[in-house]
């Protein structure tokens, strides 16, 4: 099993903040610089939203929904701090089923 930590927004929300974009860029120059593997994902209208654990979650997020997902719970945590209007939440998959839970819906 693997445990997987997102936050969730507006696509427009996440996209355009100039906040996010700098935190992502700041996260991926260090991880080149160390030579860590990318653990965090942007995913637009991410197909693991849609299912019924999550419906409640995302009801009041005007569409369409995007995610920063990671392996990272205290990034995740980091981020919902710093971007504030987004909601917070774990899934955890099998190894058979994380390339699909991570793909989007196609539009």
């Amino acid at each position: 099993m693997s445990t997987y930590y997102f936050v969730a927004a507006s696509e427009r929300f996440l996209t355009e903040t100039d906040r996010l974009e700098e935190v992502l860029q700041e996260r991926l120059s260090n991880y080149t610089k160390i030579g860590r593997p990318i653990d965090f994902w942007l995913i637009r209208n991410p197909k693991f939203l849609q299912s019924h654990t999550f419906k409640l979650m995302i009801a009041n997020i005007p569409g369409p929904i995007a995610s920063i997902v990671s392996t990272d719970a205290k990034f995740i945590e980091f981020l919902k701090l710093r971007l504030e209007f987004v909601v917070k939440g774990t899934f955890e998959t099998t190894p058979n089923t994380s390339n699909h839970i991570l793909s989007s819906v196609k539009a």
